[in-house]
């Protein structure tokens, strides 16, 4: 039997961090889908086709068997639909844990046949932030130790589009 993992995530932009938390996903699972979705809380820098192919561009290089895929639905439709038995979480910060404990209680009431396991973030890796990697690179602020040299390029090319705060 496979043994199928998500991770999800808004992935605006893919980070370092998030990219930690892919690679030692990966090694749990037989198949890790990352499942790239619309938050409405936030405001995306990148469309939703931009950041699949930005997550699968990065992942290309990562060992195991991963997928990704978009979804506009609640996570644990979305976990049901693709066959998986376990939600990937990374966590960051006690702010994180304490949001991440809500949202596996009320994963769990609503299908407890899904499991959800937290990885905790490489120490270095942190604080990085996608909507911080963002309010950096609108400020002009150098990203290079948060993203990979191709994100890198993608936010500083979009901030150049969308102009940038502060100049």
């Amino acid at each position: 039997m496979t043994r199928i993992g998500v991770y999800p995530g808004t992935f605006d932009p893919v980070t370092l961090g998030h990219m930690d938390i892919i690679r030692r996903g990966a090694k749990l699972v037989d198949r890790l889908v990352i499942g790239v979705t619309t938050n409405p809380s936030k405001s995306p820098m990148f469309t939703l086709d931009e950041r699949m192919a930005m997550v699968r561009r990065e992942v290309a290089g990562v060992a195991g068997e991963i997928h990704v895929v978009a979804f506009d639905s609640l996570l644990m439709d979305f976990a049901e639909r693709e066959g998986a038995k376990v939600i990937v979480r990374g966590l960051r910060a006690v702010a994180d844990f304490e949001y991440e404990y809500q949202m596996a209680g009320m994963n769990q009431q609503i299908n407890p046949r899904v499991e959800t396991v937290f990885l905790m973030a490489d120490v270095a890796l942190q604080p990085i932030a996608s909507r911080l990697v963002k309010e950096i690179a609108v400020y002009g602020g150098n990203i290079a130790k948060f993203v990979t040299p191709a994100v890198c390029e993608d936010v500083v090319a979009r901030v150049e589009k969308i102009g940038r705060k502060g100049s």
